[in-house]
């Protein structure tokens, strides 16, 4: 376990739910986009679901790269434009 990983792993977890929070499908419902907007919202959830069981059993440096993971396709999606993340550019990489 790198010694870095607890205090950086606290950040990026209450980061991610916060994002998570935030966000909601950006495309129309009846869209074949919706069905990637699920998509991405489902793999963010499940990367962060694997971070805290990884924080349970110990394993920071998992939890971690989870965590990144589950932000990560948050982030992208709201990149995309797949998800509706706000006006938020700390929780979200800014449009141009």
């Amino acid at each position: 376990m790198s010694g870095g990983a607890g205090p950086l792993l606290e950040k990026y977890l209450a980061l991610t739910e916060e994002a998570l929070g935030r966000v909601k499908p950006a495309t129309p419902l009846r869209s074949f986009l919706y069905g990637a907007s699920e998509d991405f919202l489902s793999l963010a959830r499940a990367y962060l679901s694997d971070a805290r069981h990884f924080q349970k059993q110990g394993d920071r440096d998992r939890a971690l790269a989870a965590a990144s993971y589950a932000h990560g396709w948050l982030d992208a999606g709201v990149r995309l434009g797949l998800l509706d993340g706000g006006d938020d550019d700390v929780r979200f990489t800014p449009f141009r």
